[in-house]
């Protein structure tokens, strides 16, 4: 090997080198935004699981003070309303036959179904 083609291998690693050296800048400056985006996170995670926390406790609260002022037997509710719309729109909604157009006008195991709901 001559002095000029050591000269130029040493030129090529120098150049290398300063190319390895702004793509390590470049990581380092994306692990930042990272890290400082996970930070972000982390702390927006804690506040969102505290006021989860916070609003678990006050429906708790809620639920004790409505079964405590409650009457022992529930009054139906959106479910038996759903299923009632269900049968006029024309299918069963009794355990025999759920979900199935009827046939015929009435079918007395829905109709008894539903007859529970006004005796409630």
């Amino acid at each position: 090997m001559n002095k000029r083609q050591i000269f130029d291998q040493v030129s090529d690693m120098e150049k290398q080198i300063g190319e390895l050296y702004e793509q390590l800048g470049d990581l380092k400056g994306k692990l930042s935004e990272l890290l400082e985006e996970n930070h972000r996170l982390e702390m927006e995670n804690h506040h969102l699981r505290s006021r989860m926390e916070r609003t678990d406790e006050k429906e708790d609260d809620e639920k004790k003070a409505n079964l405590e002022n409650s009457p022992s037997r529930e009054v139906p509710g959106e479910g038996y309303d759903n299923l009632a719309r269900i049968y006029e729109e024309g299918f069963h909604i009794c355990n025999l036959e759920f979900g199935s157009p009827r046939q015929n006008d009435d079918c007395m195991f829905c109709l008894d179904f539903l007859s529970k709901k006004n005796k409630v």
